[in-house]
């Protein structure tokens, strides 16, 4: 079954394909320049750090709704092992088996693709069991740093947590950005906020996943109008699930990532930032999101600071 007319319409008017040259990999991460470094290490006020990653472990986020993702399995690999002989140093080591986009990630632009072609036009064959991905790795994101903004819309709308049936709109972000009483700009990596890990930071870890508020399909052209570099949020499945349009499965994540070249965040904790940001009244900061550098990865995990 082809993709919709209305999901084509839309991705015509986001498609960054060839604006930063064929050979681009990088996407909208080409907006962070040096100079919007500098606008964001001006940000820094108090030096406060606020972490935005969930803890790394057994029976963490996943619900079992996409096969093969799993929650991190953390081994002892040798517990006060002398390795070099009696009475030596003692080390201890650990290794963890776990899907890359098990907990806190950045979906790399090679995550999803639509009609057999990923970002810039190349073809879904250049993804392979043993190559992994050819072009747009996870690994080519590496200095992932720039002003951050938090749109907390919950906030915006008066309540803690979106419902589950809640789209999240350009009216949303726009709402959410005079409550931060700054604007969006180019270069910047949005922070949206719904709530919905207050339901899995509560215990409930099946009510987290679905159904789940989240992007609407009519916020990648405001991202888009914005220049914005990546955009993260606090949900499982990152945009609106079950989807807006009826047998229409992730058409954000297709236009963000295939259309746009912009990467996207997922089970970001955004909860102590929110409360951060609300006593201080200032809701830009410097934001240090480097993913880990797997060659060819889809996806990584990420540990996000922000710094007030």
């Amino acid at each position: 079954m082809s993709l919709p007319d209305a999901f084509h319409e839309i991705a015509g008017r986001v498609n960054n394909w060839g604006r930063w040259g064929a050979d681009d990999e990088i996407g909208t991460l080409n907006l962070i320049t040096d100079g919007v470094v500098r606008e964001a290490a001006a940000c820094v006020r108090t030096g406060r750090r606020v972490p935005l990653a969930l803890p790394l472990r057994e029976g963490g986020v996943q619900t079992g709704l996409i096969p093969g993702r799993v929650d991190p399995l953390h081994v002892m690999v040798q517990i006060n092992q002398e390795i070099f002989g009696p009475g030596t140093v003692a080390c201890s080591d650990d290794a963890v088996t776990m899907g890359l986009q098990a907990g806190t990630h950045w979906d790399a632009l090679t995550h999803v693709s639509h009609s057999g072609r990923l970002y810039n036009g190349r073809p879904t064959s250049t993804i392979t069991a043993h190559g992994r991905a050819a072009f747009s790795g996870i690994d080519k994101a590496r200095t992932v740093v720039s002003r951050g903004v938090l749109l907390d819309v919950a906030r915006a709308r008066g309540v803690e947590r979106l419902d589950g049936g809640h789209p999240v709109g350009p009216e949303d972000l726009e709402a959410a950005e005079t409550l931060a009483g700054t604007r969006v700009r180019a270069g910047d990596i949005v922070l949206v906020r719904t709530g919905q890990i207050r339901v899995l930071l509560a215990g409930d870890k099946h009510a987290y996943g679905h159904p789940s508020p989240g992007l609407s399909i009519r916020a990648p052209e405001w991202f888009h109008a914005r220049d914005v570099a990546a955009v993260a949020n606090d949900t499982l499945t990152f945009e609106i699930f079950p989807p807006e349009i009826e047998d229409l499965w992730l058409p954000v994540h297709a236009l963000h990532l295939v259309e746009m070249g912009m990467m996207q965040g997922q089970n970001w904790n955004l909860e102590e930032l929110s409360t951060a940001c609300g006593e201080t009244g200032r809701y830009a900061f410097l934001l240090s999101a480097m993913p880990e550098p797997f060659t060819g990865g889809t996806g990584s995990p990420v540990a996000p600071v922000a710094i007030l």
